[in-house]
Parts: C-alpha cells; sequence; structure tokens
C-alpha cells in the first residue's frame, strides 16, 4: 500500500528580481532567435533566387552596398542595350535627345516613389553630394552667418560647408552628438546651437556613415524650421536601406544616392526638394534648368525641382537607374528587402556587441542597415585585410575612425553572417602577432572559387 503525503505543500520560492530579468531576457533571446529561424527559413528561396540575378555577390560575401551596392544583371543588360544602340546608331539624333528625356522621367518617378515625394519635387543629380552641394547653394550666405552640422558627417556634407566658409566667411558650427543613439540628447545639442541665433541652415545626415546612427530628422527638421533655418538632409545612407517619406519628413532637401541601397549605376542620384524650397535660385543652371529652351533668366527656370538639374546626363546610367528601382519595388519588394536588411544588421550588431575585444560603435538602439565596430590591439586596415584574405568578404574601413563598417543587405545570408562574425571572433582573440596563419591550401582552394 502506498502511503501519499497529504500535507498542504508550501508554495514555490518566487525568483529573485535579478533571476527573473535574466529568465525573461533569455526567454525573449530564445524566442527571438527561433523568429530569425523562422524567417531566414521563409527568405531563403526567394534569397536565392535575388542572388543569381546579383552577380557580384559570387565574388565574395558582399557587405559594403554603403559604398556601392551590387548591379543587378537586369539593370546592365538595360544599360548595354542603349549604349549597343547608341554605339551602332550614334547619340545626336532628335530621337536620341527625345529618348533621354523620356528616360529621365522615368528615373524621376522612381526616385519619387522611393522618397515618398510627388515627381514635381525631384531633381535628378550625379550623387548625394551634388545634391547637398545644391541645397547649401540656395542660401545667399554673408559673413558671419552660421550653418549647423554634426560630428557625424561624411565629407559630402562637410565639404561643401567649407567651401562656404572659405567663400563666404560663414562660421560652420559642429554639434557633438556622439554617436548618435541619443535622440533626445542629439535634439538638446542642436537645440541648444540654433537658439544661439544665426543659423541659416541646418545640414546633416538622415544615418550616419560613420557609426550607423538613424538620427531623428523629421525632428530635427521641426526644431530648423522653428528657429528660422532651412534643413538638408543628407539620404545616402537612407534612400533604400531605410522607408522615407520625404513630405512627412518636414526637411527642405533630400540628398539620395543612386548607387548604395539603390542598387543602380555610378554617377546617380537625386535631391527631393520641399514645396516652398522649389523657388530658390540654384546656384549652378544648364540646359536642364530651363523650361524654356535657351531661357536663361530666373523667370524661364522650371517652376519644380527641375531647375535644379543642369546637365551631362548620361542615358545609359539614368535608364539603369531607373530599372534598379523598379526591380527593387516590383521584383524584390522594397519594404521587405529593408526589414530584411534590417533584421540581419540587428543580430550582426548583437553578435559583435557580445564578443570579448570587440568594441560596438553602432549605437542599437538606432540603427539601420550599417554596423561599425573596432578590435581591441587591432588597426581597422588589418582587420579589413583578414577578413578579405581569409574569407573574401568585402567590407570597408573609416578614415578618421579606424573602424570596420559592415553594410549588412537583403541579399546577405545568414551563413555568410556566422562566418564574417566568426572570423571577426577569431581576429578579436588574437593579437596581430598570434593570429594563425591560414592554411596555404584553403587559400589555394578558395582562390580558385
Amino acid at each position: 500500500m502506498v502511503d501519499y503525503h497529504t500535507e498542504p505543500m508550501s508554495e514555490p520560492t518566487a525568483p529573485s528580481e535579478p533571476e527573473a530579468v535574466r529568465a525573461t531576457e533569455a526567454a525573449d533571446a530564445v524566442a527571438a532567435a527561433e523568429s530569425a529561424e523562422s524567417a531566414e527559413a521563409a527568405d531563403a528561396g526567394k534569397v536565392a533566387a535575388l542572388r543569381a540575378v546579383l552577380p557580384a555577390t559570387r565574388a565574395g560575401i558582399y557587405l559594403n552596398t554603403g559604398t556601392s551596392g551590387p548591379l543587378p544583371a537586369e539593370t546592365a543588360a538595360a544599360m548595354r542595350e542603349i549604349e549597343d544602340r547608341e554605339l551602332a546608331l550614334g547619340r545626336g539624333t532628335m530621337a536620341a535627345y527625345e529618348e533621354l528625356k523620356a528616360r529621365m522621367d522615368e528615373a524621376r518617378a522612381a526616385m519619387a516613389a522611393v522618397l515618398g515625394t510627388e515627381i514635381d519635387a525631384v531633381a535628378l543629380t550625379h550623387s548625394t553630394t551634388e545634391g547637398m552641394n545644391l541645397a547649401i547653394g540656395t542660401v545667399d550666405w554673408q559673413p558671419g552667418d552660421r550653418v549647423l552640422t554634426t560630428n557625424l558627417e561624411h565629407p559630402g556634407v562637410t565639404a561643401p560647408l567649407a567651401a562656404i566658409h572659405d567663400r563666404h566667411g560663414v562660421e560652420v558650427v559642429v554639434a557633438d552628438i556622439g554617436d548618435g543613439g541619443d535622440a533626445d540628447a542629439t535634439l538638446a545639442t542642436l537645440e541648444h546651437e540654433l537658439r544661439a541665433g544665426g543659423v541659416k541652415m541646418v545640414a546633416l545626415s538622415h544615418i550616419a556613415w560613420s557609426t550607423g546612427a538613424v538620427l531623428p530628422v523629421a525632428r530635427i527638421a521641426e526644431l530648423g524650421h522653428e528657429h528660422g533655418a532651412l534643413v538638408a538632409i543628407d539620404g545616402a545612407q537612407g534612400a533604400g536601406a531605410v522607408p522615407v517619406d520625404f513630405d512627412a519628413l518636414g526637411a527642405d532637401f533630400y540628398a539620395a544616392s543612386g548607387q548604395k541601397w539603390l542598387l543602380g549605376p555610378e554617377g546617380t542620384g537625386a535631391l527631393a526638394v520641399a514645396l516652398a524650397a522649389r523657388e530658390l535660385i540654384p546656384l549652378t543652371r544648364g540646359y536642364f534648368s530651363f523650361g524654356t529652351p535657351h531661357g536663361v533668366g530666373r523667370e524661364f527656370l522650371w517652376p519644380n525641382a527641375r531647375r535644379f538639374e543642369s546637365g551631362g546626363i548620361h542615358k545609359p546610367s539614368v535608364a539603369g537607374l531607373a530599372r534598379s528601382v523598379g526591380w527593387l519595388a516590383m521584383f524584390v519588394d522594397l519594404e521587405w528587402a529593408m526589414a530584411r536588411a534590417a533584421r540581419l544588421a540587428r543580430s550582426a550588431a548583437d553578435r559583435l556587441a557580445a564578443t570579448p575585444g570587440v568594441e560596438l560603435v553602432t549605437p542599437r538602439a538606432s540603427m539601420g542597415t550599417l554596423v561599425t565596430f573596432r578590435v581591441a590591439g587591432w588597426t581597422a586596415e588589418a582587420v579589413m585585410e583578414e577578413l578579405s584574405k581569409r574569407i573574401f568578404a568585402i567590407v570597408r574601413t573609416l578614415p578618421g575612425w579606424d573602424a570596420v563598417r559592415l553594410s549588412v543587405g537583403f541579399f546577405t545570408t545568414e551563413a555568410e553572417l556566422r562566418r564574417v562574425l566568426d572570423t571577426v571572433e577569431l581576429i578579436a582573440s588574437h593579437t596581430p602577432e598570434t593570429l594563425p596563419v591560414r592554411p596555404a591550401t584553403e587559400f589555394a582552394y578558395s582562390a580558385g572559387l
């Protein structure tokens, strides 16, 4: 006969608060990992199909879209078709000129869709830098005027600002916003400088090319306007990487690149111009600035953003830009692409932050698709060299930051990221002197792939 214990059982001891927090974090981490694995499994077939038409993804582990993205085969074919026709038939006919105008119209429409605005708000440019120069050049700068920027900017912002300093005696105020990850601190720092008066323009990035921080640009635009300043945004690392709604953003200008996250050709880009700013006079003018042929006075300027176009448009390239953007929107699904890239970038940042000897520069609380890091005891150039020769990873270093930057795209695979992060962990566990030399046989085999 079994004698059962019938005394009331005591309540189990509740875990302490730290234990409960750790348990919750562990459960969240497991759930996040399972969710990521599920999403990756669902995406695997689609990613494989997309990589098949992005040939550069077979040249190595492509993690430098923040400089130039892989060109779709469809885009290259469209550009080649125009080049072949121009070679065979020439470029000087009226039909060729009418085709150029049509291709420019297509590119403006494509960029308007990506930037969340109307076609009349878009001017075609050759780069983000050109767009920022055009925006900054609209102000009638006088000695003693002030322009406000941050410590995180690319030369695409700092170089035009240096030009107005040298030419007009403008004071360039560089606000130190740290890594850009604290939105409230960023706004407070910028507001402090705006309240000092004399700021005619705020010029800064949507996403910092350096730390990868996503800045609160809508709130910055509102703040700038409250103090009577125009606001120009460098969107080189924004357009195609994160959702952009220019009309809701409230900025006066938003400059974008074609060759980065939009996977277009080199020498392409766009400048979105708010309605009120379309009455401003461009610093440069050319044939395409005017709605009336051969009119050169301000009364002949286009009444929309096209007044900021001048000339020198390469037909194959502008057609390639429209084709890449269309391919992303209709074949890839840009919303899916941005969400996938952001998820992978965050997982890479989490792994790097947990790796001994690695300093994550990117603020995880406010990031997009860029992941910047340093390895203790190593220069950025040495880390990049090891990643390149060991696993054929295509990354870049950041001058002035001594850091390595990964640009994570929708076409990046989980396996590729793991290989990169495993190699970073290996590098971080050694000094340059103690890191094992890669076996010659493995290198010879890989070099033949």
